[in-house]
């Protein structure tokens, strides 16, 4: 079954071109910001909606945006499969789609569509739990293929695998870290299970380099489920994040080469602590968070090798509330948006000055629903959304909530895409709907 065609709510004209973009996971800054302008604080399913689709299945992905293409990873619930497909950023309508494999995951809760496209313009690459990474032009026309499996052996999580692919400078980086022996009996292949980051070249999907990256982490503590951060610091200096295994580590984008590493946040090596936000850095720190309501901590930038404790700038421990199970914080307004999304307790929303990790503000949202889709911070605003499909909208400034909207009204769970920001639009996806919001 083809996706449903888009319900139109209100015909718009074709936004221009030179609108900002929202290429990839975390966005054009690599931070969950966006420089947008005019954005709403209010809307609702029928208000203020430029156009809305119903998507065949759901899926964590956030939409990849460039110029008036829409590009959605998505699952198809009735045929069990996996697929991809652009829509027009004016109207909604459905430009293409294809379906990419047949099954949908390895575990209840999550999906093999869990990652997010990336796109540079030229080319948009689509990757997959199950290990397929495939590119498109923006017509829909098949550039390559290739499965991470079958070229570098079989993923060894427990849980269903997902990270994002990053494009950057000419190049579209991939990682896995994932365990070194099989989590279920029937689950080996004979390869070595070696955690990896990969760089590709995006026009023809030909590697260009695999580091082998290693780790001291124990059992499910060496699953990450994060999306390497590319960073570029006033100095000149750039590098790719890559956190998990217990550890955050800085790496030469033209190698893979290690420049430096840090992790002591599980010195006991607990079996079971993997991890899931991405690294986010500001001029001074890099942010990593501690998972199950562990501490953050802020790692200063420039080190070399592996380092020790004194370059941690300041750690949130004692500080209730400032950590991060699941949703990558944002910098936005030189401050960090830190977003705790657990349901034990009461989730809130922090500001954080990075170089001192002194709090700002913190807002208490929505109690009773989960947070993992990370926060978009642009145009003055914070926007969440929780498992429920509720919104809300916060003031950067000072905290206050602006507007709380629910989105999905047919009780589904486990929304967990993030809102994103493009053309002078917002597009929230639930688990059954992409809704483009703006006049």
């Amino acid at each position: 079954m083809r996706l449903t065609m888009p319900m139109l709510v209100a015909l718009t004209l074709t936004l221009p071109l030179q609108a900002g973009n929202w290429p990839q996971f975390r966005g054009p800054n690599f931070n969950g910001s966006a420089n947008e302008e005019s954005l709403p604080a209010s809307w609702s399913t029928t208000e203020n909606v430029a156009w809305k689709v119903t998507l065949p299945g759901p899926s964590a992905a956030t939409p990849a945006i460039w110029g008036d293409h829409v590009f959605v990873s998505t699952t198809n619930t009735e045929k069990e499969t996996l697929q991809a497909a652009c829509f027009h950023l004016g109207t909604g309508k459905l430009l293409w789609q294809h379906t990419i494999a047949s099954g949908l995951r390895r575990a209840s809760r999550s999906n093999f569509a869990s990652p997010s496209p990336a796109t540079d313009g030229k080319v948009v690459i689509f990757f997959y739990g199950n290990g397929d990474l495939v590119a498109y032009d923006f017509d829909g026309k098949e550039q390559w293929k290739r499965n991470i499996q079958k070229d570098y052996g079989w993923f060894h999580f427990g849980w269903t695998f997902s990270t994002s692919p990053v494009l950057f400078n000419g190049k579209l980086y991939l990682q896995v870290l994932q365990r070194d022996v099989p989590v279920r009996e029937n689950e080996s292949d004979g390869k070595n299970h070696d955690s990896f980051i990969l760089a590709m070249d995006p026009a023809s999907g030909k590697e260009l380099f695999r580091h082998v990256r290693p780790s001291k982490a124990k059992a499910e503590s060496r699953e990450a489920f994060t999306t390497p951060t590319p960073v570029s610091f006033s100095s000149g200096r750039q590098e790719l994040l890559v956190v998990g295994g217990d550890a955050i580590s800085g790496h030469d984008l033209e190698t893979g080469a290690e420049l430096w590493r840090w992790g002591t946040w599980n010195p006991k090596r607990i079996g079971h602590w993997r991890l899931v936000p991405s690294p986010v850095a500001s001029e001074d720190v890099v942010l990593v968070c501690a998972p199950k309501r562990e501490p953050i901590y802020a790692i200063k930038t420039g080190g070399k090798g592996t380092l020790t404790d004194s370059s941690i700038a300041w750690t949130s421990k004692g500080v209730s509330g400032v950590t991060s199970d699941v949703p990558t914080p944002a910098f936005y307004q030189n401050d960090f948006f830190v977003l705790y999304g657990t349901n034990r307790g009461r989730p809130a929303l922090t500001r954080v000055n990075p170089k001192t990790g002194d709090v700002k503000w913190s807002t208490p949202v929505s109690r009773g629903s989960k947070y993992e889709a990370s926060p978009l911070a642009a145009d003055g605003k914070i926007y969440l959304v929780n498992f429920e499909g509720k919104v809300t909208v916060v003031n950067a400034e000072d905290g206050k909530i602006l507007s709380e909207i629910s989105m999905d009204k047919d009780g589904t769970d486990l929304n967990r895409s993030t809102i994103v920001a493009a053309a002078g639009r917002l597009f929230v996806r639930t688990n059954t709907q992409l809704y483009c919001i703006g006049k």
